[in-house]
């Protein structure tokens, strides 16, 4: 089913929303507008960015580690200086709400402890009605998890029109998105009709094998 694939202007206005939740100034709308700017930023799963612990975030590497991810594997994700900066910006906030340690988590709830799905969840759609966005692709409403089908796509996207070699690119994305096989990055173009053409015969050698991390 095709995905919401998010223009530039939508995810602007998502982070601009966001900090501008309630209390003004405070950790929560700074807590969201990073969550949400970095999934959309590096293609991180929802459920990775709400797992991050203050030991995972290097700055001066810029990179994360991603510990224990859907496949019970860890990986490193660089970021770009901008990411680096919005995290810096966050942590600078983060800290007057207790001295982060280590094992604390990164984006802390109220109760100080890691932000539940279903709190997350409740932000967004709040957002999302304010926003009025209109759905684009084979979904009821525009999700959270699209931000992830965005990164990887606009990513391919930017890659064709340099001509870059897609086949090497891909191995790369499939890495760094966290993705058991590289058919699992492929099935990411199939609800998106002008990245079809970019997979071209590339992904019918993997069409046949698709299969496990279709939903995340």
């Amino acid at each position: 089913m095709a995905p919401h694939i998010y223009s530039e202007q939508e995810i602007c206005d998502l982070v601009a929303a966001a900090s501008r939740l309630a209390p003004k100034g405070g950790l929560r709308p700074a807590t969201y507008a990073t969550i949400f700017g970095l999934i959309a930023a590096t293609g991180l799963r929802r459920s990775e960015a709400l797992h991050l612990r203050c030991g995972d975030v290097d700055l001066d590497g810029a990179f994360l580690t991603v510990r224990n991810t859907k496949f019970r594997k860890s990986r490193h994700v660089p970021i770009h200086a901008t990411v680096v900066a919005a995290l810096r910006r966050y942590l600078a906030v983060r800290a007057r709400h207790g001295a982060p340690t280590e094992d604390s988590p990164l984006f802390l709830s109220p109760a100080g402890g890691f932000i539940a799905k279903r709190r997350i969840n409740k932000v967004f759609q709040k957002l999302r009605t304010t926003l009025g966005w209109t759905v684009r692709g084979g979904h009821g409403e525009v999700r959270i998890h699209d931000l992830r089908h965005t990164f990887i796509c606009r990513r391919i996207q930017l890659w064709h029109e340099h001509g870059a070699d897609i086949d090497n690119a891909m191995a790369a994305l499939s890495t760094y998105v966290g993705h058991a096989k590289i058919s699992d990055t492929y099935w990411y173009l199939t609800g998106v009709p002008e990245l079809m053409a970019v997979a071209g015969k590339r992904f019918e050698l993997f069409a046949s094998t698709i299969g496990g991390d279709h939903h995340d």
